[in-house]
Formats: C-alpha cells, structure tokens, sequence
C-alpha cells in the first residue's frame, strides 16, 4: 500500500499536503508526493481559477493508475464534486481539520470506506511533528486558515470558512523543528497571511519577529500573501520585521484592479492608492525589493476607463512579478449573477494588453540588475535542460547552468535578464547541504 498525495495551487495547499502525509506515517503507512506506483491517490485540490486543473490531474490518475482509490480535499466545488461522482467510483471527500481531529478515518478510508465530510468546523490551527516535505529545504507553515473578506469572485472562501489562527508558540516550535531538520527557507503562509493574529490580539509582523528571535540557525523567511487594507494597519512593523536580513525582500500584495469602482464591486476594501502607497514604502526602505501582485481583468461592469486605470496603476507600481487572471464566474459567488458581463473576445484582448505592458516592466526591472553579484539559494531543476533554479535575497528567481543540490547557498553573476528570471553565472559555492 502506498498513498500518492498530489497537491495544487497556493503553498498553503501543499503545506496541507505535508501534514497529511505525516498523519499516514504515524499510522505506519507509506507515501509520496508523485503518483509513481500509488494504490491510493489523496488530491489537495485548487479551483480558484476554476476546475480545469484539477480536472486534468484527476484525469492523468485514472489513466495511470488502475482503480485508484481517491480521496479528495482543498478547494472543492459542488462542480468538482460533481466530476468526481460520474467518474470515479466510490471516491472520498473530505478536509484536513477532520482528518486531523479524527485521523481514524484515514483507516476506514484505507480499508476502502467511502465519505464526504462537509466544511468542518474551525479548530485552532496545530501541527502534525514529522519531517515528510515536498522540497527538503523549505519548511512550508501553515499559519492560518480561512478568511476575513468576502471577495464576491471568490469560491475559496466557502471550503477554507473563517479565518483563525495558530498559537505563535506552535508556529514557533515548527519552525525550529524544520530548521533543526535542515530546512534553509520557511515559508509562512495561509489563505491571507495577512490577517494572521487579529484574532489572538498579534499581528504577522510580531511573528515574525518573535520567530526571528526564538530560531536560532541559517536560513530565510517568506512571508506569504497579504491583503493590502490588513498590511496597512501594521505597516511601520511590518517595514522594521524587513530590515533583518533572513526575511526575503519580496511581498505579495494582490491589487485585482486599478478602479475603485470596481474594487468596491469585488468587495475589495481597499482603493488603488493603498496598494500603491504599501508598494512605495517597501521601495523607499529597500532599493532592492520584490512586489508581487494579482490582476483580473474583466470582471462585470469594468468599462474602457476602469481597464486604463488598472494599466495604470500597473505602470505605475511597476511589480516583478504579476499574475493575470481573465474574470471566470465562480458557481455560487455574487459575481457569477453581476450584470455587464464582459464578452469573452474582450477579456482576451485585456488580458493581453495588460501582458504586454507587464512583460515590458519586469524585462526592464530584471535587466537593471545584469552585472550585479547576488547571494543565491538553489531550489530545483528547471524546466530547461541543464538549468537549475535558484532565488536571491528578494525572492527573484535565478536560473543557473549546471547541477545543484537543493539548499546550497552561491555566489553568482546576474549575466542575463527574462521577464520571470535573472540569468545567472555561479563564482564561488559558499556552502552546502
């Protein structure tokens, strides 16, 4: 028996992914993270750019693996739910705060019971001890679950619920579990990391700090996604957590649109100039610095003028790293039922203006640092042959020539440019796994 546990979408979904694994290793079963020789597949779905990814995994499961049993959980709509019923028999659904509160149902699931457990009620957010990872160098924890805004596009919000928090203590005592273990990144994430602590009376800045205080040993911190009016409220913390030097320099500030009219219509509370006052804060403090951000274009009712405005407020915060999203209607979300929808062929001609005009400032951006030293740590292959990926102090990712072993720490030279990538030439190796 071995169980395959295939995750999609965000870190936080992957860092469910390792804790569910750690649970079957208690329980003395086998696991991995591809589908290679799997008589049990469990699928931490992510749909929040719709089912057709999922779909397509579920699908690459039944072709290569005969009679799997499933077992389904993360982002999970009645439409997937629906896929799942006419096409895989006897499959199970279910999200991990059950099955960590009641880790017996992996037993009957094993012994090829069948469930569907509806959104569990939330628990304060613990951790599973173990050393099962995706990656051995990065330690993903999962500091909160859930949200505080009802975004009117988002369907995440209806399998994840309300937003709670971890103890920091918990948090802590992970993190140096993972660090102990050889972990040289931590990442900290969540559905909105930002809105970590409003309910324990903290913030994700003293976190961080706390964790930068209490960890002793090498390694870097990323903070996962934020939203903008959250991050707000702590900024000036914020900014002092990022002068230490193990914090990555990057920060993921989903703008969604350049027009307050049409971020009121997400149920965005916040304008365009929070987001582009935060971003020039960070700019000022680190002239070296990451903004990473998210755009939908097309959603119901944005007119010529409010598409300029978004074009604008991207030129004008000039982001490295930038996700453009076409407005798809989530089933069940009050954005499916909005007038004013946008035709299909307009949304396309959006997207790829925006594209355009993305691609044009992160080539820039990359291209300032050609000639540049950086301090780099190694991750993975890359997808070309003979590349391996690697990522500097603001998160940026590396691409270098050669062999590498995960975690190493490099000296290189920044030779080339690409929008999503440095080219870089390793000068000295300073130290390894």
């Amino acid at each position: 028996m071995k169980v395959a546990i295939l995750s999609q979408g965000c870190a936080a979904n992957f860092g469910d992914g390792e804790q569910l694994a750690r649970l079957f290793e208690t329980r003395g079963v086998e696991t991995s993270f591809e589908l290679g020789g799997a008589t049990h597949v469990c699928v931490n779905a992510c749909t929040v750019k719709g089912e057709s990814s999922a779909i397509a995994l579920l699908n690459k499961i039944r072709s290569e693996v005969r009679e799997p049993k499933l077992l389904m959980l993360g982002c999970v709509t009645g439409k997937l739910e629906n896929f799942l019923s006419e096409t895989f028999k006897d499959a199970s659904v279910s999200n991990l705060q059950t099955l960590r509160s009641n880790p017996e149902f992996l037993d009957e699931w094993l012994s090829g019971e069948t469930f569907k457990h509806g959104e569990a009620e939330p628990e304060v957010r613990s951790f599973v001890p173990g050393s099962r990872r995706v990656s051995r160098h990065i330690g993903i924890i999962n500091i909160s679950d859930g949200c505080l805004d009802a975004c009117t596009f988002c369907s995440t919000r209806f399998s994840k619920g309300r937003h709670r928090s971890a103890p920091p203590e918990q948090i802590i005592d992970e993190a140096s579990r993972a660090v102990s273990q050889g972990c040289k990144e931590l990442w900290l994430t969540g559905q909105d990391s930002s809105c970590y602590g409003f309910d324990l009376g903290t913030n994700l800045a003293r976190l961080a700090q706390r964790l930068l205080t209490a960890v002793k040993g090498d390694y870097k911190i990323r903070l996962g996604m934020g939203n903008p009016r959250h991050l707000k409220a702590y900024e000036a913390e914020l900014l002092e957590t990022y002068q230490d030097d193990r914090v990555y320099k990057f920060i993921h500030l989903p703008l969604q649109s350049g027009s307050d009219k049409v971020l009121k219509a997400m149920g965005r509370r916040h304008s365009a100039r929070t987001f582009l006052d935060l971003g020039l804060k960070f700019r000022e403090r680190f002239p070296y610095f990451t903004l990473s951000t998210d755009m939908i274009v097309g959603f119901p009712g944005e007119t010529d003028e409010d598409f300029k405005q978004t074009c604008e407020a991207l030129t004008c915060a000039k982001p490295e790293i930038c996700n453009i999203t076409r407005f798809v209607p989530r089933p069940g979300t009050p954005a499916e039922k909005f007038p004013e929808q946008i035709p299909g062929k307009e949304k396309h001609r959006r997207s790829a203006e925006l594209s355009a005009l993305y691609h044009a400032l992160a080539l820039k951006s990359n291209g300032e640092r050609i000639g540049e030293t950086e301090t780099v740590l190694t991750e993975k292959p890359g997808n070309r042959k003979g590349t391996y990926i690697a990522h500097d102090e603001a998160y940026r990712t590396v691409a270098l020539r050669g062999n590498f072993e995960p975690g190493q720490t490099l000296k290189v030279k920044i030779i080339g440019a690409e929008t999503f990538a440095l080219l870089g030439e390793v000068t000295r190796a300073e130290s390894g796994t």
